[in-house]
């Protein structure tokens, strides 16, 4: 049978399942086939690795962390010294980070087997199984559509732990597993080429993995939209072929702490419009500027089994951005959501517009903070790079907890001040509010364009343009449409419901 664009499957992380578990030294002995031994600098490793401290150093490893070193064994597992660096000091990115490196350093092994190291490193052992997990299962992920594709990156994951440690390093395994699928989910998606994945095909996926996950899922099609008044996503869907979605996903715990509302930006592919992209790389990576929704959908499905206590909905406004005789024109004006009226100054500035009304519907239901995502600015990336997103907001407490969450999970954000007195860059003369501000500040300018949609709420924004796509892997991060902002999104749902004003603004409603 031929194969053609239109039938490689977006999603094909949920098609594998890796084996994973607790498992004694013994038994991965038997069943693994590489081992890695956690070795802190300047200590005797375990005997488990068979050499010691000196031999290692003659071969140049000396426990600095992020150092590995395979030994070959003529029976049992290949042998992996990772280094953890100084005694005490380990914490989940730097475990999460060794796993990858280990997962990378034996490419063709397929069963993996990591001990948890003794407490002393610093670490408990749930919070090392957790990280590892991820590592492992992270570096190991891969889309892929070439003649091997059927070709499982990874078939088993032990986690080596004594008796005593063995219940809480399951508990970490679990986590770990449940946050990585999420993460593949969310990379599977912004890698998939935008000829298969569609908005219409979206939303296919959100009906196939939401339910399953706790998720109540509603499509909203073209003419529903119109009733709605969406004008900012029909909008930039007039030069388009393939009709938009809007795509409400509901997690609803039975006593809810808190309620926050997600908004992704999923403009499957963005050409610019009739602002036309050059023909570069970077046009040829703008199938991920749908990364956005794939983050708020990713990390959705992780809510139930992380058993989250806040109502969280998400909101995912996909449509591609296209020229054509139809196209949106610079000077048009879109009526949005909110009934704020906008002049259309550049159709590439085309993620604000359907942001805009997910923005206006979230303001319009009880909600303790809004937060959206997007790959919104290419002056974001000009600031920050490929690691750091941009976060700015009008609640200070909403946007620190976005840090702190990054910071949990090496996802890092950093706060670009919301200067209001930039806001005038926005003016129009024939709408309320144009869609473009001047040549600088492009990403606060942005931000203050959304602001405008919601209504005072708590509200905080996360520019990824920068850290959707890598242009060479590191640690548990691969090349390509990177899938940032799915594990940020859960810890930050996770959390949110520990913070006492959220509880008290719910039990008040």
């Amino acid at each position: 049978m031929n194969t053609t664009p239109d039938d490689f499957d977006p999603i094909p992380s949920t098609r594998h399942r890796v084996a994973i578990g607790v498992a004694s030294l013994k038994h991965a002995e038997a069943e693994a086939d590489a081992l890695a031994v956690p070795v802190a600098l300047g200590a005797e490793p375990r005997e488990e690795l068979g050499t010691s401290a000196a031999g290692l150093a003659s071969a140049g490893f000396t426990g600095e962390r992020g150092q590995t070193l395979v030994q070959a064994r003529a029976d049992g597992p290949v042998r992996v010294a990772v280094g953890t660096g100084a005694p005490g000091q380990i914490d989940a990115t730097l475990a999460r980070d060794l796993a990858a490196e280990f997962a990378r350093a034996v490419p063709w092994h397929k069963r993996l087997a990591i001990e948890v190291p003794s407490r002393e490193l610093g670490i408990s052992p749930a919070d090392f199984a957790q990280a590892v997990t991820e590592g492992v299962l992270l570096a190991r992920w891969r889309y892929f559509v070439g003649r091997d594709a059927d070709r499982a990156p990874l078939e088993s994951l032990l986690v080596v732990a004594g008796d005593e440690d063995a219940e809480e390093a399951g508990i970490g395994v679990e986590r770990g597993r449940v946050i990585a699928a999420a993460y593949c989910l969310g990379r599977d998606l912004a890698n998939c080429p935008a000829t298969t994945l569609s908005a219409a095909r979206m939303a296919e996926v959100a009906l196939e993995v939401g339910p399953p996950a706790g998720l109540e899922v509603e499509v909203f099609g073209k003419d529903q939209l119109i009733e709605m008044g969406c004008g900012g996503l029909l909008g930039v869907n007039r030069g388009s072929v393939e009709p938009p979605r809007m795509i409400r996903l509901r997690y609803q715990p039975e006593q809810p702490t808190g309620r926050i509302a997600l908004i992704g930006k999923g403009v499957m592919y963005d050409s610019g419009g009739i602002s036309l992209k050059p023909s570069d790389e970077s046009h040829a990576q703008m199938k991920n500027d749908m990364t956005g929704a794939a983050a708020v959908l990713a990390s959705m499905t992780a809510l139930k089994a992380l058993a989250c206590t806040s109502v969280v909905t998400g909101y995912l406004m996909c449509t591609d951005n296209m020229p054509s005789g139809s196209a949106m024109k610079l000077g048009d004006v879109l009526r949005m959501r909110n009934g704020t009226t906008v002049e259309v100054l550049n159709t590439d500035a085309e993620g604000r517009l359907v942001m805009a009304d997910g923005l206006a519907l979230a303001a319009e239901e009880p909600v303790d903070a809004i937060v959206d995502i997007a790959t919104l600015t290419g002056a974001c990336l000009r600031t920050f790079g490929v690691e750091i997103a941009g976060v700015m907001g009008n609640d200070p407490a909403v946007v620190e907890q976005l840090r702190r969450a990054g910071d949990v999970v090496d996802e890092p954000v950093w706060e670009l001040p919301l200067h209001r007195s930039y806001r005038s860059q926005l003016d129009s003369s024939i709408a309320d509010l144009s869609n473009m501000g001047g040549v600088n500040a492009g990403s606060i300018t942005a931000a203050l364009f959304l602001e405008e949609f919601v209504d005072g709420r708590p509200w905080a924004h996360v520019d990824i343009a920068g850290t959707a796509q890598l242009p060479a892997p590191r640690t548990w991060r691969n090349k390509g449409a990177t899938g940032f902002g799915t594990k940020l999104l859960i810890e930050f749902a996770l959390e949110f419901a520990r913070r006492p004003e959220a509880s008290s603004r719910a039990a008040r409603s």
